[in-house]
Parts: structure tokens; C-alpha cells; sequence
């Protein structure tokens, strides 16, 4: 969520910067500032009302001590208006409070500078490639006609039981997903982030504090009985873990790591190109999040994507990265790289993970601030990344990997697994 002080300082710059994302904010900006004046005069008003009925307060005690009854009860009547007005004001204050933040929560972040403009996924930037695609038999087979084949992953068995979208994973199918999630894990805590195991469902509160909340409500499972929500990814959990929190500035930077299942609707997902494991409602992933200063987060974040090559360096898979353009950019983020994993059965790239800053719009939403030295209160900067979605990771493995003996696995997950070959 931006600052209304940030949106007053910076108004034009803002204005420029979000129609990268195709977004014209010039009306709500009107709207915000104009209900952020009422705000400040009604609270200005009880707060002069307040003033008044103390002082006043003060002058009946006064009176009483003196004897002079009539005159105290006199300003007691006053003192009934002023405590009504003083409820009427707090109540419009309460309301135009509740008004501005729902206009805040429909404006996205700024984009970073280095964010390309675009409508879709098409204008997109490549800025690395690594690695060679492999050359395939004629007869290669998609990644769900090799699951069939040799029976690890069950998506007809997880449409029974559940519905399409919720896959069932068998023998060397389970044992590569538990692998990888192992594999991903300690990969991430050698490199300083501290694992956590958080909750799969949350609250309201810390689905609006990431962002999850408006924007992608129709995308989320919700428990309707309990008003709770489904995770998305474990960004939303761990993220708030610090909610409300007071940092100090030696507490910083956090890097934390999770693996959770993940739970998205997907609405109006059909086609071909969500077939087997594109697209799923319910999937496993590893997460890292980093809670950092403002001036340090654009080091962490080229870090973590640095992160991120060195896992798909092991994994042996061909991948590029992309810089996302305004029109493909996430709601939080203000900078967003994108991993793609190419599908040599399918012959398309797959995104395999997403690595943002959210500079301070999360922590914003989260009230997560820290003090600096000099004990002032700043707000942090978020960072998260996928490291990594494991349906297209297996995806890229099984299709990639296949030969006529079998589906040859990664050198780097042999000790996880304990086989080197499905077949």
C-alpha cells in the first residue's frame, strides 16, 4: 500500500511511473487526497472537542470543590454535548479511515524505474539464458504422457478423489518430490535462510497485509464457517509472522525459508497449455523471504536471483529469466524476475519462479517497521521468491530427461532420491 505522503510528494512521478502497468491512478489520487483532508480536518475538530471537554472537566471539579454546584452543573450539560459530539466525529473519522484505505487498497505499487513498459507477458524482457536444449527422439513424449507410462504421478486418481487440478504422486514420483523439496531446502539454509514450518491457512488480516487481499480473492480457497483463506504460497504466512512488528535495525536483514502446499483456484484456467503439470489447483513449493533495509534491497534481490540460477545450474535444466514488463506486473511488486524452465516434449518455456521486491508496499500494509540508530521508525522493504514451484521443476525434469532406457535423474538429486532412473 503506497504512503498518502509519498502520493502527495511524488503525485506526478507516480501518476508517469503507473501507467507503465497501464494503470491510470490520476482520479484515485484526487480521491485520496481529498478524503485524507477530511480525515485530517474531522480529527483536528475532535481533537479540539477532546481539548475542550477536559478542560472543561477540569473546571467542574474545581467548582464542586468550592461549593458552586450550580454553576459545575451547568458546564455538566455542556460536557453531554461536547461527549456527543465528540462520539459523532470519532465515528466520521472511523468511516473516512475505513474510505481511504479501501481506495489505497486498489492502487498497485510503483514500478521500479528498470520495469520495461507492456501490455502482457508478450513484452516481457529476456535478460539471461543458460544452458542447452536438449535435442529429443521424435517419439518423446509430454511430461503427462510420461507419468502414465511409468505410473508416478495419478492425475485421473486425484480427479476422483478430489476433482481435476490435484494430482496423486506414486513410488519414484513421490520419492522425486519429496527429493527436490529436500534438495530445495537445504540449498536455501545453507545460504543463511533460517526454515520455518507455517500454518496453511490464514486470516483475513494477512491476506490484506501481502496483497493477496483484494486483488486476488476470487483466486484463493476460502473457508467460509471460519473466514479463513487457503495459502496461495507461503510468502503470505511467513511474511507475516512479523505483522505489527517493531524491528531493530540489528535484527535485519531475515531471510527465512519454507515449503508449504500451495492453493490456487485458478478461474477460468482451460486449455491445452494447462494440461498435467502446468497449470494445478493444489502444489508444493519452496519459498525464501527477506525482510531488509530500503538500501539493501536491490543487492538481496539480484542475490536471490543469483540464488536461483545456482539450483537450476544443478537441476541441469535450460531456463532464461525475464524482467517483467508494467502489464505483466504483479499488484505488490515493484520488480519482478521470472524464471522459465524450457519444455522440450511441449516446446514452450514454463515459468518455475518468480523473484520480487515489494520495496515498502507490504510493509506498509503489515506495519512492519524498524528503528534505525538514531531510533527513528522506518518502514522495511519485502523481498520473495519461489525457489522453487515444484509441478513444472518435475515437468522440465521428466520431459527433458527422458531416454529410451528410462528418465535419467539430476546428478545433484541422486543422494535425495536413492535411483538415478524411473523406468
Amino acid at each position: 500500500m503506497l504512503e498518502i505522503k509519498d502520493i502527495k510528494t511524488h503525485r506526478e512521478v507516480f501518476e508517469k511511473a503507473l501507467k507503465k502497468r497501464n494503470f491510470e491512478a490520476n482520479s484515485l489520487f484526487t480521491n485520496v487526497l481529498d478524503l485524507d483532508e477530511k480525515r485530517r480536518s474531522t480529527q483536528t475538530e475532535l481533537d479540539e472537542v477532546l481539548a475542550k471537554s477536559n478542560s472543561i472537566s477540569k473546571q467542574i471539579g474545581m467548582l464542586f470543590k468550592n461549593g458552586q454546584t450550580d454553576e459545575a452543573n451547568k458546564l455538566k450539560a455542556e460536557t453531554g454535548e461536547l461527549k456527543q459530539k465528540s462520539k459523532t466525529l470519532s465515528e466520521q473519522h472511523d468511516s473516512l479511515q475505513q474510505e481511504l484505505k479501501e481506495l489505497l487498497y486498489q492502487i498497485p505499487n510503483i514500478p521500479h524505474q528498470t520495469v520495461p513498459s507492456g501490455q502482457d507477458e508478450d513484452d516481457n524482457e529476456e535478460i539471461y539464458a543458460e544452458g542447452d536444449i536438449p535435442k529429443l527422439d521424435k517419439n518423446a513424449l509430454p511430461h503427462w504422457e510420461l507419468a502414465k507410462k511409468y505410473d508416478i504421478i495419478d492425475f485421473e486418481l486425484g480427479n476422483k478423489i478430489t476433482g481435476a487440478g490435484f494430482p496423486v504422486y506414486k513410488g519414484k514420483g513421490a520419492k522425486l518430490q519429496r527429493a527436490l523439496i529436500q534438495y530445495f531446502l537445504d540449498k536455501n539454509t545453507s545460504a543463511g535462510y533460517q526454515e520455518v514450518q507455517v500454518p496453511l491457512v490464514v486470516n483475513e488480516a494477512s491476506g490484506f497485509g501481502t496483497g493477496q487481499l483484494p486483488d486476488k480473492e476470487g483466486q484463493m480457497y476460502h473457508i467460509g464457517e471460519d473466514d479463513l483463506y487457503l495459502i496461495p504460497t507461503a510468502e503470505v504466512p511467513i511474511t507475516n509472522i512479523y505483522r505489527n512488528d517493531m524491528l531493530d535495525e540489528a535484527d535485519l536483514p531475515i531471510q527465512l525459508t519454507g515449503y508449504t502446499p500451495c492453493f490456487r483456484r485458478e478461474a477460468g484456467s482451460y486449455g491445452a497449455h494447462v494440461r498435467g503439470l502446468n497449470r494445478l489447483h493444489q502444489f508444493d513449493k519452496v519459498e525464501i523471504v527477506n525482510l531488509v533495509k530500503p538500501e539493501k534491497s536491490y543487492q538481496v534481490l539480484n542475490e536471490m536471483v543469483e540464488h536461483v540460477k545456482t539450483i537450476l545450474q544443478e537441476l541441469e535444466l535450460p531456463y532464461r529469466i525475464l524482467r517483467l514488463c508494467g502489464g505483466d506486473l504483479g499488484f505488490t511488486s515493484a520488480l519482478t524476475f521470472d524464471f522459465e524452465v524450457y519444455s522440450t516434449a511441449q516446446e514452450r518455456w514454463l515459468e518455475i519462479s518468480s523473484v520480487s521486491n515489494f520495496e515498502t508496499f507490504q510493509a506498509n500494509r503489515l506495519k512492519i517497521r524498524y528503528k534505525d540508530k538514531n531510533k527513528n521508525k522506518k518502514l522495511i522493504h519485502t523481498l520473495n521468491g519461489s525457489s522453487l514451484a515444484l509441478p513444472r521443476v518435475i515437468a522440465g525434469i521428466l520431459e527433458n530427461n527422458q531416454t529410451s532406457e528410462g528418465i535419467k535423474i539430476p546428478k545433484v538429486l541422486v543422494p535425495y532420491t536413492g535411483f538415478e532412473i524411473i523406468d
